[in-house]
């Protein structure tokens, strides 16, 4: 899990123009809890991760020990850090992890791969991820798994300069580089090494940690220009049979990015279907009761149920309204991980008394945790008189300061007509929010949900112009980061929106 909620986090984050390094200057004091977000949390422990698998356990934790023995009750430098590891490993740490610490941004590797004898050669070169103007170069500890080793790591280098290669001995099948997604960079592989993998994710050969990294590599290339999107989505369907959680909360993420660009449009409806296509054979191998005590496959189920509701698929719908009456009536409960879906699925339907009836629950709910499902399923209406009531619940003195992000949030994040009235919402309100969070990281979270998921260049140029005349110091790179954005999803929707809909026609 952690690499879908690190690993996956910090890359997407440190892929845009306004990241920043782990070590970075802080200009003003406002700027302080803006830094401490996914690069220095989620980047920084990404990249320990990925020095550990480099230099071995035993080495990082000798290292570890001598480096907190030494400086006891003592103020270090980073560089202490890297020369404990360094000494105990015996390898070049410092040198390498200077190139990951200070400088924002991380290298995806092109890769194609010959076959010398027994053996398979991965030739490849690096170039930064999101700036083809870019000369920084990495290095890059570089790892392979193979058909003939699938769970292990078969062969490694250092890549040190552009380009290098990678001999795997004995390989005759197919090679994934990363494996385990210990690596802080993206891959980019030829169509006959892509090829050559799905039959191991079908058939799930390949370690779940791989599949889900395969996926999510291609998804961030399409995303970028760098990769077509109609490939990423044709590489979906290699995971009908996915039973893994964690892969299909990255998978879900993905697909739900395409969704965003057609929504509110005409090819909106099919990729409804072709999403319900791919997640409804999980739900009927999964079913509505749990039988394992699983927590993995409950979360599956959850997920299952949500895209599955929030996609329109009638007979989810239809049992999620079933199960949701029992539940008011108190005849059934409904189990804790299905009701965030079965809230927002039975919203759907835009009943007043659907919403009356949660409002309810919200108020007879005697744990925390209870009312902030709920307040997290408000926004999912789709009617502008339930999604006002939303907005307005918002702000009522039901809700705590720190929990009305979360509810705009909301809204703003099931459909298109909420997220422009969750925008409306807070141009209008803002004195109020921004008097009520303007030094914490909260108003950065309400910036970053709210602003970043339109799809027009239009949008980005309304989001600066509001921020240019009501500063909000804060603010500025989470203001910057969703411009940025905004733009990358009309220029994604513009190059490939034509081909996403004749794949889906087709």
């Amino acid at each position: 899990q952690f690499v879908t909620h690190d690993l996956i986090r910090a890359l997407e984050l440190d892929a845009m123009s306004n990241s920043h390094a782990i070590e970075v200057p802080v200009g003003h004091p406002d700027e302080i809890d803006e830094i401490f977000d996914a690069i220095s949390y989620s980047k920084g422990s990404s990249v320990i991760r990925m020095l550990h698998a480099y230099i071995g356990d035993e080495a990082f934790r000798t290292g570890m020990h001598n480096y907190l023995s030494k400086h006891a009750y003592k103020n270090t430098f980073t560089e202490d850090l890297w020369q404990a590891l360094g000494d105990a490993s015996g390898k070049p740490v410092g040198k390498i992890m200077q190139t990951w610490t200070e400088k924002m941004g991380f290298p995806v590797l092109e890769v194609d791969m010959s076959r010398q004898g027994s053996d398979s050669v991965v030739t490849m070169s690096q170039r930064h991820f999101g700036n083809t103007d870019s000369n920084s170069q990495w290095l890059v500890p570089v790892g392979a798994c193979s058909s003939e080793a699938p769970k292990s790591t078969a062969a490694t280098i250092i890549l040190e300069g552009k380009s290098g290669e990678l001999v795997v001995p004995n390989s005759s099948g197919w090679v994934k580089l990363n494996p385990g997604a210990v690596g802080f960079y993206r891959v980019k592989y030829s169509a006959s090494m892509l090829d050559a993998l799905l039959p191991a994710v079908r058939s799930q050969v390949l370690d779940a940690r791989d599949r889900l990294n395969l996926q999510d590599d291609l998804f961030a290339l399409a995303q970028s220009g760098q990769a077509g999107t109609v490939d990423a989505l044709r590489l979906t369907e290699a995971y009908v049979a996915e039973s893994n959680y964690t892969v299909w909360l990255s998978l879900s993420s993905n697909i739900s990015s395409v969704y965003t660009l057609l929504a509110g449009g005409e090819h909106a409806p099919a990729m409804s279907e072709f999403v319900n296509k791919l997640v409804a054979p999980i739900l009927e191998r999964l079913g509505w009761e749990s039988d394992d005590g699983n927590h993995l496959t409950a979360l599956l189920r959850s997920l299952a149920v949500g895209m599955l509701g929030k996609h329109g698929h009638a007979a989810t719908l239809e049992e999620a309204a079933k199960r949701f009456r029992s539940h008011v009536q108190a005849e059934s409960s409904l189990p804790a991980d299905l009701r965030s879906p079965v809230y927002q699925a039975v919203l759907r339907s835009n009943d007043p008394q659907v919403f009356d009836d949660l409002v309810a629950l919200f108020d007879k709910a005697d744990m925390h945790e209870e009312r902030v499902r709920i307040m997290r399923s408000l926004g999912a209406a789709s009617s502008k008189e339930l999604i006002e009531r939303a907005l307005q619940f918002a702000i009522s003195e039901k809700v705590r300061a720190q929990d009305t992000v979360f509810v705009i949030g909301s809204v703003s994040s099931h459909s298109t007509l909420g997220r422009d009235m969750a925008w409306t919402f807070l141009q209008d309100n803002w004195t109020m929010l921004y008097d009520r969070y303007q030094g914490g990281f909260l108003l950065s979270r309400l910036v970053s949900s709210l602003c970043s998921d339109f799809v027009t260049e239009e949008r980005a140029a309304e989001v600066e112009q509001f921020f240019a005349q009501n500063p909000a110091p804060a603010a500025n790179r989470a203001v910057k980061q969703a411009c940025e954005r905004v733009r990358r999803n009309a220029t994604w929707l513009q190059r490939d929106g034509e081909a996403i809909a004749a794949f889906l026609r087709a």
